[in-house]
């Protein structure tokens, strides 16, 4: 198979043939068809969580099965599925809490490497996936078949950006009609933010970035305010909007520091503030604790939107083939495969929602 391979951290990726191996109990393969470009993949290619190289990234794909192995329940030949990094086991102690991203158990498959390069050296299958490449070989907990007539480019995106930010707000917490919620970050996981807030009835939903433009686009996306923390002092006109109690939620989709501590600051009482993008490891952040507790603040962090698979992406597909979730309007360019450089450097230069490899 062709696949985009890392071999080197912040240089181009190369593209290579590589070989899967076959499905085992519980595994399938899937023919990808789209695969979308998100911030982690390009923070992990960069080297800011690490992790071994040579590597295959890629994480929000989609695709049809062409292979399964046995105790695959549901999964058949020929399906279309929407493909994520979240493997689960469905019975340790979280799973059977319903916590299937926190799944504790460690699976046949993460322990093997069942891909390798022309050498026969094994390149390193990360976040779960590496869908940066013609086919995948995953478990089934980390599939959803979805109906034939949703486009691929369209339904690559379920598999994280948009679960992310919509379970954000309506999985990890609970956004209630007429909360008021700010959300720093208007790129692809901030957009999907705002649409699950908006479709929670969030009133003033309130988008904060530094770039103009996405912050019209978070408009479109359910925003009802927006603020350049470039050119507008955030805290006031939070206040001014909130008729000066400040925000009962607050998401960060931004995986930098200096956010994180903002979207503290813009907290109320009773508040609480979303960690949902993810910086690079050893970053450090700081804020006064006597308020946390004096005001009964949290300050809690949301790990792919807190998503159940099964459930939440066919719910998701559902809203987008009745209008009420936008995925269109997300994607920016469409590239082959022979272009993932290009379509990687347009989005670390903020000219992307997502931009997502067509094969």
């Amino acid at each position: 198979m062709k696949a985009a391979v890392c071999r080197a951290f912040n240089e181009p990726l190369v593209i290579e043939e590589l070989t899967l191996e076959g499905p085992q109990a519980g595994e399938l393969v899937v023919d990808v068809k789209a695969c979308a470009i998100c911030h982690s993949d390009i923070t992990y290619m960069e080297g800011g969580w690490g992790g071994d190289l040579p590597a295959l990234y890629g994480h929000e794909a989609a695709g049809i099965v062409s292979a399964i192995g046995p105790e695959t329940p549901g999964i058949s030949v020929g399906d279309h599925v929407v493909v994520t990094l979240i493997r689960s086991c469905g019975q340790c102690y979280y799973c059977s809490r319903g916590d299937r991203v926190l799944c504790e158990a460690t699976l046949p498959l993460s322990t093997r490497q069942p891909i390798k390069d022309a050498s026969g050296a094994p390149v390193a299958q990360m976040m779960n996936v590496g869908s940066f490449a013609e086919q995948v070989l995953v478990h089934y907990s980390q599939v959803a078949v979805m109906p034939a007539d949703v486009g691929f480019d369209v339904a690559s995106l379920l598999g994280c950006g948009v679960i992310t930010g919509v379970g954000a707000a309506i999985n990890t917490t609970h956004v209630a009609p007429g909360d008021s919620a700010v959300v720093i970050g208007t790129g692809g996981v901030g957009l999907n933010v705002l649409q699950g807030a908006s479709l929670s009835g969030a009133s003033p939903l309130i988008a904060v970035d530094v770039n103009d433009a996405k912050l019209e686009a978070s408009r479109e996306f359910g925003a009802t305010h927006v603020i350049n923390s470039m050119t507008q002092d955030v805290a006031a006109e939070v206040r001014r909007l909130t008729d000066g109690r400040m925000a009962e939620h607050v998401f960060v989709s931004v995986g930098v520091g200096p956010a994180i501590e903002q979207g503290i600051s813009l907290m109320g009482k009773g508040a609480e503030t979303i960690i949902v993008g993810m910086p690079p490891s050893g970053v450090m952040t700081a804020f006064d604790p006597s308020w946390v507790a004096a005001d009964s603040q949290r300050i809690i962090g949301s790990k792919m939107g807190s998503a159940k698979v099964p459930v939440d992406i066919p719910h998701l597909v559902n809203l987008y083939r009745g209008g009420r979730l936008k995925l269109d309007e997300l994607v920016t360019n469409r590239y082959p495969l022979e272009e993932i450089n290009e379509a990687i450097a347009a989005v670390k230069r903020g000219e992307a929602l997502r931009n997502v490899v067509v094969f």
